[in-house]
C-alpha cells in the first residue's frame, strides 16, 4: 500500500512533464522495482541514478526524460536528504583544498584512457565542442573550438602560454604546432599527465602534474578549458589572484566554465558519488565577485547548447564502442555512465546548464581582446 501512495505521488509530479511510469512512449519510465520509489524518497537523485545502474528502471530515450524533468524544475521538488547533508558539508570544509584537489583525478580522469580514446575525438577534448553552421561532427566541432580560443587569445608565434587543466594535452599540442607557441599545461590526473607527454613529445610542451595552486611564473596568455567545475567556491578568489600574478601585464586570459542561473554551494548528490568528488559549477554572480578588483571582463560568450550536441556525440561513440571495453568496464558501469552522459546533455538542452568562455585582463592592460571578432 505505501509503495502505491508514492507511486502515485511521483505520478503526479511527473504528469505535470508529460511522463508516465510504465507508459509506452520512449521517454516513459519501465519500472523493473518498485522499490525504486521509497529509494528515490529517502535519496533523492542518488537513489534515482542509482536505481538506474541497479537495472531496477529503464527508459528509451533517458536524454528527453531528463530534459522533461528539468526544464520544469521537477528535480527539485523530489527534495532529499543527502542534497542537504552535501549542502551542509560543503559549507562546513573546503572539498576542493590542495590535499584533496588530486581525488577528481583519480576518481574520473584516471578511469582508463581506453574509455577516453573511443569516446572523444581523435584529439581526446574532453570538454564542449564549438558548432557554427558549417561544423558537421565531433571532430571539426573541436577544431572550432580551439581556433576559437585561440583568436580570442590572439596567440602569437613564441608566446608563453600556460594550459590549466590540461587534459590530455590535446589543445597543448594543437597551439603548438599551429600558433609555434611555448605551452606549460598543468593536470591533477596521472593517467592524463603521462598520455598528454606522450602525446606532446618533440613540440615546445612541459606538461606537469601539479595544482595551479603551486603556480608562480608569468605567461602572455592563460586558458583554462572545462577544469575551473573542480576549483570549488570557497577557491574561486584564490583561483583569480593565481590568474593575475601568472598573468603578464598586456596577457588575455580565457577561462571555459560550466555555469548555472542560480549560486549553489555543493554538487549533485549521484554525481558528487559516481563521477566528479568535489565538483560544482559556478553562477555568473560567484565568477565575477572573485574576479572584483582583479581582472575587467571583455567578453562574455554563451554556447551551452553545442554542450547538448557534443555530449550526444559521446554518447554514440560510448555505445558504438563498448563491445571493445566490456573486459574492463561491466553493465553496472556501461548504465552508470550512460546516465551520466544523458543527464549532461539533457542539462544544456533544458538551459539548466551553460557553457561560457569568458575572456579577462589586467585593469590596466591596453590589449585588442575583441581582435577576435
Amino acid at each position: 500500500r505505501p509503495m502505491a501512495v508514492l507511486k502515485g505521488y511521483y505520478q503526479k509530479l511527473l504528469d505535470e512533464v508529460d511522463v508516465k511510469i510504465n507508459g509506452t512512449r520512449p521517454w516513459d519510465i519501465a519500472i523493473k522495482n518498485s522499490k525504486m520509489f521509497r529509494r528515490i524518497l529517502f535519496k533523492g537523485s542518488l537513489g534515482l541514478g542509482e536505481s538506474y545502474m541497479d537495472g531496477w528502471f529503464d527508459c528509451e530515450q533517458l536524454d528527453v526524460f531528463f530534459e522533461k524533468i528539468l526544464s520544469k524544475g521537477i528535480d527539485y521538488k523530489a527534495g532529499s536528504i543527502p542534497a542537504f547533508l552535501a549542502m551542509v558539508r560543503s559549507r562546513l570544509t573546503n572539498l576542493q583544498s590542495i590535499s584533496r584537489a588530486y581525488m577528481v583525478g583519480e576518481k574520473h580522469y584516471d578511469i582508463g584512457n581506453d574509455l577516453f580514446s573511443v569516446m572523444l575525438d581523435k584529439r581526446m577534448i574532453y570538454t564542449c565542442g564549438y558548432w557554427p553552421k558549417e561544423v558537421e561532427n565531433l571532430e571539426e566541432s573541436q577544431k572550432a573550438k580551439l581556433d576559437l580560443v585561440a583568436k580570442k587569445l590572439n596567440l602569437k608565434p613564441g608566446m608563453k602560454v600556460l594550459d590549466i587543466g590540461c587534459g590530455w594535452g590535446g589543445a597543448a599540442k594543437y597551439f603548438a604546432e599551429t600558433h609555434n607557441v611555448r605551452v606549460v599545461g598543468i593536470t591533477i590526473s596521472k593517467e592524463q599527465a603521462s598520455l598528454a607527454r606522450e602525446t606532446c613529445a618533440g613540440l615546445d610542451v612541459d606538461i606537469r602534474l601539479s595544482d595551479y595552486r603551486e603556480l608562480n611564473e608569468k605567461f602572455d596568455a592563460i586558458y583554462s578549458i572545462g577544469m575551473f567545475e573542480a576549483v570549488g567556491y570557497k577557491n574561486y578568489r584564490k583561483y583569480f589572484k593565481v590568474v593575475r600574478h601568472c598573468l603578464k601585464k598586456e596577457g588575455i586570459f580565457l577561462l571555459h566554465t560550466i555555469g548555472v542561473d542560480e549560486s549553489t554551494t555543493a554538487t549533485d548528490p549521484w554525481v558528487q558519488k559516481y563521477i566528479f568528488p568535489n565538483g560544482m559549477m559556478p553562477s555568473s554572480r560567484q565568477i565575477t565577485g572573485a574576479i572584483e578588483g582583479l581582472f575587467k571582463i571583455d567578453d562574455w560568450h554563451n554556447f551551452g547548447p553545442d554542450y547538448d550536441k557534443t555530449i550526444m556525440c559521446w554518447h554514440k561513440n560510448f555505445t558504438k564502442h563498448y563491445q571493445s571495453l566490456k573486459h574492463n568496464y561491466d553493465e553496472r558501469f556501461f548504465r552508470m555512465w550512460t546516465y551520466w552522459l544523458l543527464l549532461s546533455a539533457a542539462s544544456f538542452r533544458s538551459r539548466s546548464n551553460h557553457l561560457w568562455q569568458i575572456l579577462l585582463s589586467h585593469p590596466g592592460s591596453n590589449n585588442l581582446t575583441n581582435a577576435f571578432r
